[in-house]
């Protein structure tokens, strides 16, 4: 991440970046993170606005402060956030665009057809 954007406060894009991270698996368990000091600097930022990410991605279960060393990432934080995704991906993804494709008249039998590549 070279700079912020105006599309969401500056934590969540930094929550965000750690979640990229973790999903990617640029970011596996046990790994260190960047501490707040550490993000205030890099990106000129105040220490309160990575702080709030960090709790933020604690409270998700995310990641954990080992006293005296840092920040972490939890072990099983992949999977936790695929989990999550996938659930959400369900609702508010595919279910959407399913009804959508009803309205338009598309058999979901087009659509099947479509995911497995046998588009025609």
């Amino acid at each position: 991440m070279d700079s912020f954007d105006d599309r969401s406060p500056i934590y969540l894009q930094i929550a965000d970046q750690i979640r990229d991270g973790i999903l990617s698996g640029e970011l596996k368990g046990e790994d260190q993170i960047m501490s707040t000091t550490q993000y205030a600097t890099t990106y000129r930022i105040n220490p309160a606005t990575a702080a709030k990410a960090m709790n933020l991605l604690v409270d998700e279960g995310l990641i954990y402060k080992r006293r005296g060393m840092g920040m972490f990432v939890a072990e099983g934080a992949h999977s936790q956030l695929v989990d999550g995704l996938r659930e959400g991906y369900f609702t508010e993804t595919l279910a959407p665009a399913i009804e959508r494709a009803e309205v338009l008249g598309i058999p979901r039998t087009a659509l099947i057809d479509y995911i497995t590549g046998e588009k025609k």
